[in-house]
């Protein structure tokens, strides 16, 4: 199944990085199918580490820790 666009690249990019989550330290999850027709994987990596995020990639979904400091995997 593809996804299609649906919003301005940049319109979109602000709606995820101002998600309550992001400006309490919390988690944002997306579909990674879904970003990469939205904007693009390459353009959203760049987003989340010039904001000294962490991504994790689970699967097809993308999780930001929306946290710069370090973080621990414990399993």
């Amino acid at each position: 199944m593809d996804v299609i666009r649906q919003t301005n690249p940049d319109f979109w990019l602000a709606q995820v990085f101002s998600a309550k989550a992001v400006t309490s330290a919390g988690v944002i999850r997306r579909s990674k199918r879904w970003v990469e027709a939205e904007i693009g994987l390459d353009r959203f990596e760049n987003c989340v580490k010039a904001r000294g995020f962490h991504l994790i990639e689970a699967g097809q979904q993308l999780v930001v820790i929306c946290h710069s400091g370090p973080i621990a995997l414990r399993f």
